[in-house]
């Protein structure tokens, strides 16, 4: 099994490319700045300055344990949030997405839907992983619904999973599977057709009716 390294993945909406302090701490610092209810769910922040913000960056770029990346919309060219591959398991063939930051003008946008698309992908088409995973806190419905709307098959949930800012948290756990894959890989390209979309940029049909519409077709 390939390891999961620095990459950057381009898409019609969005380019992901390494998480870095010096080219993307003040775009993603006026994208976040004043919006301290980005951080409710997340291991850190919020920050206080950009200074602070630009020295967690660097500790993401400096860290063995999960890869960042910059979610930077083609429309902007600017950073507007970051996600990472996490919990990383070549010899099983497992990886998480993790510790996903959308900025308000990121949030419910066609280039934030793309960019986990092609996270999906490179770990599945790139880099033959088995089982692509995503974990919340419990309370937080926003993420675990995101995951469901993206694919992700609900496992349980996991009590007293961590501590998280001096709180215990319980975990949702969700998964997707190399055998999966296929069906959702064509349900995101469909959707993200710009002939799925008017001339307001409004989407005509959903993701969750694509990926309803494969599984149905895949289970007949």
């Amino acid at each position: 099994m390939s390891l999961v390294g620095p990459v950057t993945l381009r898409g019609r909406t969005v380019t992901l490319e390494p998480l870095s302090a010096e080219l993307h701490t003040t775009a993603l610092w006026q994208a976040v700045r004043g919006h301290d209810e980005l951080w409710t769910w997340l291991f850190d922040g919020p920050y206080a300055t950009e200074s602070d913000l630009r020295i967690a960056i660097k500790q993401r770029q400096a860290a063995s344990n999960a890869i960042f990346l910059a979610i930077v919309p083609t429309e902007t060219g600017e950073a507007a949030g970051w996600a990472s591959y996490m919990r990383m398991e070549p010899a099983h063939g497992v990886v998480e997405v993790g510790s996903i930051l959308f900025s308000p003008s990121l949030q419910r946008t066609t280039a934030a839907t793309e960019a986990m698309y092609l996270m999906a992908g490179h770990i599945f088409d790139n880099l033959g992983y088995r089982r692509y995973e995503w974990k919340c806190n419990a309370l937080n419905l926003p993420s675990r619904n995101a995951a469901e709307r993206l694919g992700f098959t609900f496992e349980g949930i996991f009590r007293q999973h961590l501590m998280i800012k001096g709180k215990s948290r319980d975990s949702a756990w969700f998964s997707m599977l190399d055998c999966e894959w296929p069906d959702r890989k064509r349900a995101f390209e469909a959707w993200l057709d710009p002939a799925n979309f008017d001339a307001a940029g409004r989407q005509i049909k959903s993701l969750r009716q694509f990926l309803a519409a494969n599984i149905e077709l895949s289970n007949s």
